[in-house]
Order: C-alpha cells, then sequence, then structure tokens
C-alpha cells in the first residue's frame, strides 16, 4: 500500500475530520457529522481507497533513477 496523499491533502483531511467530530461531540451537527473520521483517517494513514480505485495522487511525483542509462 503506497502512500496517494500529499501532505496539503492530508493536512485538510486531518482538520476536516477533527472538525467534523468536534461538531458531532458537541451537538452542533448531528450525528452524521461522525462521518469525520473517514477524513481523519485517510490523513493519518495517507492513503485513500477512493484515489487508488481512481488511479488519482496528490503526493508528489519521484524521478526514478535507471542506471541503464549511461
Amino acid at each position: 500500500m503506497n502512500d496517494n496523499i500529499g501532505q496539503v491533502d492530508r493536512w485538510l483531511r486531518i482538520i476536516l475530520g477533527i472538525a467534523l467530530i468536534a461538531a458531532a461531540a458537541t451537538n452542533v451537527l448531528g450525528m452524521w457529522a461522525y462521518i469525520g473520521i473517514i477524513p481523519l483517517a485517510t490523513g493519518l494513514i495517507r492513503w485513500c481507497p477512493v484515489y487508488s480505485l481512481l488511479g488519482m495522487q496528490t503526493t508528489p511525483k519521484t524521478l526514478s533513477s535507471d542506471s541503464s542509462d549511461t
């Protein structure tokens, strides 16, 4: 399982997840806001199954060094 969530995406997911869970816990939003556990979890593990299904990633592209090019 390779990381497919970049730094900015990761922190946005973590902040959104915590905000939704806090809003649900304080009854600002309804019970549906506990869905914030999903963006929180994906941000913490740096992997999103939906991104994998769609072939997406927000991680920076890495250059692979090929030793056969001499």
